[in-house]
C-alpha cells in the first residue's frame, strides 16, 4: 500500500510539474494535495514497517511527539485544501466568466498558503495540549502509530478533558468545512443539470464526483475514529478505522483523480 501511494502521488506530482498544459488552478491544488498525501502516509507507515521488520514495537517519546505533530499538520492542511478545491470547482462551473479573476495565481497561492498555515496551527494546538497531560496508565499505545485518542487513554488526570474539548472544536471546524463543501456541490450539481449538452454534464461530473468521494471517505472514517462510543471500541475496529482515514485516502487519491481525467492521463 505504501509503495502504491508513493508511486501514484509521485507520478501526479511529476506530471503536473513537467507538463505546462496542467499549470492551472485545479492542478495546482491537486499538486499540493499529492504532496500532503505523500508526506502524511510517510509520517505513520514507514515506522510501522520498520518495527515489523525488526520485530519491535518501540517508538521514542520525541518520535511519538513528531508523529502527532506532523500527522495533525498534514491531515488538517489536507482537509482545508479539499475545501479550497470545492470552492475552485464551484467557481469554475457556477461562475465561469469570473473564474480568471477570482482564481488568479495570487489568489490560488494565498488559499494554498492558508490551508498549510491552518494545518500548522491546528498541529501546534493538539501537540501542545496532548503532551502537557500527565500519563500514568503505562506507555503502550494500542495502534500502529501515535494516535491522540490512544494517548488520552493513558492519562491519569482530568486534564485530558482539555484535549477532548480541543478535539471537539477541531471536529466542529471540520464539520463546518464539510457543510461548505456539500453546499458547494449542491449548487454545482444544480448548474450541471442545466447544461444542455450530455457531454458537458459528463465532463463536469467527472471533475466533481471524485473530489466528493475523497472528502466523504476522509470525513466519515476520521469522525468515527475520534468520536466512536467506547462500547464499540476494540483493537481490531480501531486499527481498521485508522487505516481507512490515515492510509487509504493518500493511496486512492491518485487513482480517483487520474482515472477519469483525460488531461492528466495524457500527461502521465
Amino acid at each position: 500500500i505504501y509503495l502504491a501511494a508513493l508511486l501514484g502521488n509521485g507520478l501526479i506530482i511529476a506530471a503536473i510539474a513537467c507538463d505546462h498544459h496542467l499549470h492551472n488552478p485545479m492542478y495546482f491544488f491537486l499538486l499540493n494535495l499529492s504532496i500532503l498525501d505523500l508526506c502524511s502516509i510517510s509520517t505513520t507507515v514507514p515506522k510501522s514497517m520498520a518495527n515489523s521488520l525488526w520485530d519491535t514495537r518501540a517508538i521514542s517519546y520525541s518520535g511519538c511527539l513528531a508523529q502527532i505533530f506532523l500527522f495533525f499538520f498534514l491531515i488538517s492542511a489536507e482537509f482545508s485544501l479539499l475545501t479550497v478545491m470545492a470552492y475552485d470547482r464551484f467557481v469554475a462551473i457556477c461562475q465561469p466568466l469570473h473564474y480568471g479573476t477570482l482564481m488568479d495565481s495570487r489568489a490560488c497561492g494565498k488559499m494554498a498558503a492558508a490551508a498549510w498555515a491552518s494545518g500548522f496551527l491546528n498541529a501546534v494546538l493538539h501537540t501542545g495540549n496532548t503532551f502537557s497531560i500527565p500519563l500514568c496508565q503505562g506507555n503502550a499505545v494500542e495502534q500502529f502509530f501515535c494516535e491522540v485518542p490512544k494517548l488520552l487513554k493513558l492519562s491519569c488526570s482530568d486534564a485530558y478533558l482539555r484535549e477532548v474539548w480541543v478535539l471537539l472544536f477541531s471536529i466542529c471546524l471540520f464539520f463546518g468545512c464539510f457543510v461548505f463543501i456539500v453546499l458547494s456541490y449542491v449548487q454545482i450539481f444544480a448548474s450541471v443539470l442545466r447544461i444542455p449538452s450530455e457531454q458537458g454534464q459528463q465532463k463536469a461530473f467527472s471533475m466533481c464526483l471524485p473530489h466528493l468521494a475523497v472528502v466523504s471517505l476522509f470525513v466519515t472514517t476520521g469522525t468515527f475514529a475520534y468520536l466512536k462510543p467506547p462500547s464499540i471500541s476494540s483493537t481490531f475496529v480501531d486499527l481498521v478505522m485508522a487505516v481507512l482515514y490515515a492510509v487509504l485516502p493518500p493511496t486512492v487519491n491518485p487513482l480517483i483523480y487520474s482515472m477519469r481525467n483525460k488531461e492528466l492521463k495524457k500527461a502521465l
